[in-house]
């Protein structure tokens, strides 16, 4: 296991930006993945970008998106004795709510359970799985003293815990997409200068969990990048799930040929991962990926765009599972992908009218 990338992947996967939050790590963001790269942006609707140039100045720009918000929830009101009402941001189940250790990130950061009601207090009429309305985060704190700290329409999110299981496989909250983003900004840090064959701009989108275009879009128009790769978790393979819907965990990158994607990018990609053997798995998704693709591909005049998935366990719990075996494989797919002279070459020369920005 890489251990490095192991703790790159921990340090910003535990870095709160639930989406809507996202600017809050800007300053952490800069000081940590910024160091790297030769500029860093933040744009007005939250989105973190990255650019390292190469030293051709002619050489095209290739955009890496993985998106950076995560789900959440956020404090509708205040109860006595120190408890806090929830709604969700994002797709939260509340079979995985109950019981869960979550942070409040008020005025100042405190610490909370989510109400769990134990069985003996349940009739029969009432054994079912909640809502999220009726579930609550114990704090603690005295009720005024809460108000103060964490007024209506303060974030909370699952508490970042992470650990590995058997030899390959890590454990954690938010991998959903911050470990993506985590292994780009590590294969492109590491990535010599002279290898590049483009301008990398690595883009950490806001908005994906809440949002079918989310920040991509804004970030991609002004960025205007000549071909772009986005990235994002995919569902793995777990007993008793239909193996057409899910991937292998363990068996490396997922490539998705859709309606989203431009064809000669995920075929040229697909040829650069069974040149370099890196470990992949070709999937079908026709109409949608699911991810940040179509809002890459259509943005002024149709930027090509290949969609990539690391497959991962439990989405939207606080204990989701990656195989660091798959993250090692993105991690060397994204360094072949931005040094690929025939995709610079295949998608830097294409005639199109550069629009005013």
């Amino acid at each position: 296991m890489n251990e490095i990338l192991k703790n790159e992947i921990i340090a910003l996967c535990s870095v709160p930006s639930i989406s809507g939050f996202e600017p809050r790590a800007i300053q952490t963001l800069r000081e940590t993945v910024g160091a790297h790269f030769d500029e860093t942006l933040t744009d007005a609707v939250g989105n973190h970008i990255f650019l390292k140039r190469c030293n051709d100045p002619t050489a095209p720009t290739v955009l890496i998106d993985t998106h950076f918000d995560e789900i959440g929830m956020v404090v509708t009101k205040h109860l006595e004795n120190g408890f806090l009402k929830l709604t969700n941001i994002g797709g939260l189940s509340p079979s995985v709510l109950q019981g869960a250790d979550v942070i409040v990130y008020g005025k100042e950061t405190i610490r909370g359970v989510i109400t769990s009601t134990p069985p003996h207090l349940r009739s029969g009429a009432e054994d079912r799985l909640p809502d999220l309305a009726e579930l609550m985060v114990d704090t603690g704190y005295p009720t005024e003293e809460l108000r103060a700290i964490a007024p209506v329409g303060t974030p909370v999110g699952f508490a970042p815990r992470y650990r590995t299981l058997g030899e390959a496989c890590l454990a954690g909250k938010s991998f959903d997409n911050k470990a993506c983003a985590a292994i780009a900004a590590y294969a492109i840090a590491h990535t010599p200068r002279e290898r590049l064959s483009a301008n990398v701009a690595l883009l950490f989108s806001c908005f994906e969990e809440t949002s079918p275009t989310g920040g991509a879009a804004v970030a991609t128009f002004g960025l205007a990048p000549d071909y772009a790769m986005v990235i994002d978790v995919n569902l793995a393979t777990v007993p008793d799930v239909p193996k057409s819907e899910t991937v292998g965990l363990g068996k490396g990158v997922s490539i998705s040929l859709s309606a989203a994607t431009d064809r000669r990018l995920s075929r040229m990609t697909r040829t650069l991962c069974e040149a370099c053997e890196i470990p992949h798995t070709v999937i079908a998704s026709p109409s949608s990926t699911g991810t940040n693709a179509t809002a890459v591909n259509l943005v002024r005049g149709g930027v090509p765009v290949v969609d990539i998935g690391l497959p991962l366990r439990n989405m939207h719990t606080y204990n989701e599972v990656i195989s660091m075996t798959d993250a090692e494989s993105l991690c060397r797919l994204v360094e072949e992908f931005i040094c690929s002279q025939d995709l610079a070459e295949a998608f830097g020369s294409r005639d199109r009218e550069e629009l005013p920005r």
